[in-house]
């Protein structure tokens, strides 16, 4: 009885619970030092994650949506440029490329993975596109050969939003690692989350690096010395410290979520009409979400509600049908794929901490649907 009332879509107490001691002392270290914008608690942990993924360069900030718009500038996307991304995202990718102002371009997605699909790509390509932003949706790379192989007969910049992939591998590469420049999010739910918002940038371009530390800072290397107009997006050292203690760990919970998404998976097989997610061979998958297609999706959320079984829907809307982006002038139709899974997608609970009891309740709740 204990687990059925205690399930939840996330727990990120009973995270904390098994890290207790470590965060506390953490906590006190940098409150007691007084220092907590920047310094050596944030320099730290940059190396820390910066030696994690295998590039030379991380720099902290305010979130991950700033990590992407300043990764953007870094990049040298300008004021009427265009960046080639996926419609199937959580808004930030294709919001930053706005406040540049750039324009987003939307290309559909792979049926399996639900990334970006490379084959669509060129020809959306025109003499503005600057860079291409692949999202590692759900903690599965995107496929970067093909990506990195289109941006060099272009040159155009890749900047990959690993938001939801820190972990992740492509071909035995840290995603993060491959294109010119990534944005992480450390917003809570990730599978490396703070106490709050934050993000890093990582590269190995020392100037773009250079330029992301002094744009984070209002566009100063020196104080009260502007070069550029910047704005402020500075990782607190509070949330440093944290995620430093959570770094430790991030292996061994992405191998814990990788045990409970094959359990769920064995438990799906055959399940109704039930699409679990498909990971390709090459690709080292973190499951930052699990995330299963139905055709009668909306019907399935409803009755796991009735159950008292959480999820979610990442996402409901793709981007070239949310009002914000109308004026891109796409409609129902324009991407076929990115509109068929936002149709069908659910996510079900996946953390460290849930237990085989509890992820059994969930699945047999699903399965009781097609009953």
């Amino acid at each position: 009885m204990g687990d059925q009332q205690k399930l939840q879509f996330l727990d990120l107490v009973a995270q904390y619970r098994t890290i207790k001691p470590e965060v506390d002392a953490a906590i006190e270290k940098v409150v007691s030092s007084g220092g907590f914008i920047l310094g050596r608690t944030v320099e730290e942990f940059e190396a820390g994650v910066a030696a994690y993924v295998g590039v030379r360069h991380a720099v902290g900030v305010n979130s991950g949506t700033d990590a992407l718009y300043l990764a953007l500038k870094a990049a040298g996307v300008r004021a009427g440029d265009e960046v080639i991304t996926t419609p199937f995202t959580f808004i930030a990718t294709a919001e930053v490329v706005t406040w540049v102002p750039a324009t987003p371009v939307f290309v559909d997605i792979c049926p399996d993975t639900l990334n970006i699909d490379p084959a669509r790509i060129e020809a959306a390509i025109t003499k503005k596109t600057r860079a291409i932003m692949p999202v590692h949706i759900y903690g599965q790379a995107a496929d970067m050969d093909e990506i990195m192989a289109i941006a060099k007969r272009h040159d155009l910049a890749v900047i990959e939003d690993c938001a939801q992939s820190l972990g992740a591998a492509y071909r035995g590469r840290q995603t993060g690692s491959i294109g010119r420049i990534a944005g992480l999010s450390f917003y809570p739910s990730k599978n490396l989350g703070a106490y709050g918002d934050g993000g890093m940038i990582l590269t190995d371009d020392d100037a773009a690096a250079r330029e992301c530390r002094m744009l984070r800072q209002h566009g100063s290397e020196k104080t009260y010395h502007h070069v550029k107009i910047g704005v402020n997006s500075r990782l607190d050292a509070l949330q440093a410290a944290v995620l430093a203690v959570k770094l430790k760990y991030l292996d061994r919970w992405n191998r814990s979520r990788r045990e409970k998404a094959a359990h769920y998976d064995a438990r799906f097989a055959g399940v109704g009409d039930i699409v679990t997610p498909e990971v390709r061979g090459y690709n080292d998958m973190i499951y930052h979400q699990y995330t299963l297609r139905t055709a009668r999706r909306d019907a399935m959320v409803e009755h796991l509600r009735q159950h008292q079984v959480p999820c979610a829907v990442h996402y409901p809307i793709p981007l070239h049908l949310q009002p914000a982006f109308e004026s891109l002038g796409k409609r129902q139709g324009s991407f076929p794929v990115a509109e068929d899974a936002a149709s069908r997608v659910f996510s079900l609970p996946i953390y460290p901490e849930i237990t085989g009891e509890q992820q059994d309740r969930v699945a047999d709740a699903v399965a009781g649907f097609f009953k």
